[in-house]
């Protein structure tokens, strides 16, 4: 599958998003902290930013309204309405914090819970798809899941020693989480491994009880929609060397740097760079998997394309 730019910012930059409001709406940090406000904001940022960005793919973005009609049937739908119902509870919560320096119990873990059932709804979009086999499992939703939560901790750990906390157990579960989450990654990618084809020319076309299918001729010469959007390839020495790129740079890279940040002796400042390049770290990992995400799915209609 190609992988668009726009859905890979969209991936990504929600789910730090909204990792980053279900651990404010847990109520993690002191309300009343400047770098709490500042936190809600960027939380909200990131989770517009994300839906904005998902609307750079679509051809005719004026008509994304009504994705939210189909509801009842489309993953996509569900996300949209998801995402509407989510922000309320997330804005009361950042308006609460912001104005008066408080923490809301009830909106907060309605919003936590929301956020979770978001990503659900955006991992599903792919996880649904019985036509790309590589994303047809319930581990797509588990990582999602997983990824957002590592995420907003890792976040959450920035905002915590921005803030002036000393405390050592936000660092110390993010950690746990990156390692939950990659170890989460590292099963998807090894059931892509193991995956046979589902589908083959044989059963597309319904002509195996004859025998081997052959392509004699592309359908067409020129490239059009499904080729461009569907048939993108990656070599596997490559895919290989950019999941160790991943691996390393969003887990064990910024696994090292809140370790030390939540090491005895250091000093707020300093945690606050080893916090802050953690997150980067982590953000720049996210991108690379998400990336192979799209390019490693193979699309059961190339099938009619000698692919």
């Amino acid at each position: 599958m190609h992988p668009a730019p726009s859905i890979i910012l969209f991936t990504t930059l929600s789910g730090l998003g909204y990792g980053l409001a279900a651990m404010l709406g847990l109520g993690l940090l002191d309300p009343s902290a400047t770098a709490t406000k500042a936190a809600h904001v960027v939380a909200l940022l990131l989770i517009a930013g994300g839906l904005s960005s998902s609307t750079l793919h679509l051809g005719n973005p004026q008509r994304a309204w009504r994705a939210f009609s189909q509801w009842r049937s489309s993953w996509l739908s569900r996300e949209g309405v998801m995402a509407v119902l989510t922000f309320i509870p997330l804005a009361v919560n950042a308006i609460t914090s912001l104005w008066s320096g408080r923490y809301l119990p009830l909106p907060g873990i309605l919003g936590a819970l929301l956020c979770g059932v978001t990503v659900y709804c955006t991992a599903m979009i792919y996880a649904s798809l019985r036509s790309v086999q590589a994303w047809n499992t319930g581990w797509t939703p588990v990582f999602y899941l997983v990824f957002a939560l590592a995420g907003g901790l890792t976040l959450v750990s920035l905002f915590s020693t921005l803030g002036g906390s000393e405390a050592v157990w936000l660092p110390l579960l993010a950690v746990a989480a990156l390692v939950g989450a990659w170890i989460v990654k590292l099963r998807w990618w090894a059931r892509l491994g193991e995956l046979g084809p589902l589908s083959t020319p044989e059963t597309a076309t319904g002509l195996g009880p004859i025998g081997r299918v052959r392509l004699l001729e592309r359908p067409h010469m020129n490239g059009n929609y499904l080729t461009n959007e569907m048939g993108f390839r990656v070599a596997r020495k490559h895919a290989a060397k950019l999941r160790r790129i991943a691996l390393i740079v969003g887990g064990a890279l910024p696994a090292l740097l809140l370790l030390l940040a939540a090491t005895a002796g250091t000093s707020p400042a300093v945690a606050t760079v080893l916090s802050a390049l953690a997150a980067l770290a982590f953000f720049a990992g996210t991108l690379a998997e998400r990336w192979l995400f799209f390019a490693e799915a193979r699309h059961a209609v190339m099938n009619y394309y000698g692919s």
